[in-house]
């Protein structure tokens, strides 16, 4: 079972941590800051779970979302929001059959492991 999680994060701190918390329980991490970066790393063949912020310039998290749809990144992909925005937008509801779960920051990293254990295991 390949265990790739990409994660989507414009602040370096939390590509950091959240790195570091998926390395040590044997993950392996794509760390990218932008939508853009994501797309590119879809392109060159990622498959597995992506961890996508909501609030980024340029390109936020929802734009991502439906730029990896149209582009048919998602088959293959399991995509779950993590972001300090507690309660989802109403762009939410129209993309909500791609996203699998919304997790809020701050998170426990056990949560985390357990919660990105349980979806990795869906893509076996």
């Amino acid at each position: 079972m390949e265990k790739k999680v990409m994660v989507v994060d414009d602040d370096p701190a939390v590509l950091r941590t959240v790195k570091r918390i998926l390395e040590s329980a044997g993950f392996e991490v794509v760390p990218v800051d932008s939508g853009t970066a994501c797309l590119e790393s879809l392109k060159q063949g990622f498959h597995g779970l992506i961890l996508m912020d909501v609030v980024m310039p340029e390109m936020d998290g929802w734009d991502t979302i439906q730029s990896i749809v149209d582009q048919g990144f998602a088959k293959g992909n399991i995509i779950c929001m993590l972001t300090a925005k507690e309660i989802p937008d109403k762009r939410m509801d129209q993309l909500k059959e791609y996203i699998l779960d919304y997790i809020t920051k701050p998170f426990a990293a056990k949560q985390l492991i357990d919660i990105v254990t349980e979806y990795i295991d869906y893509l076996s």
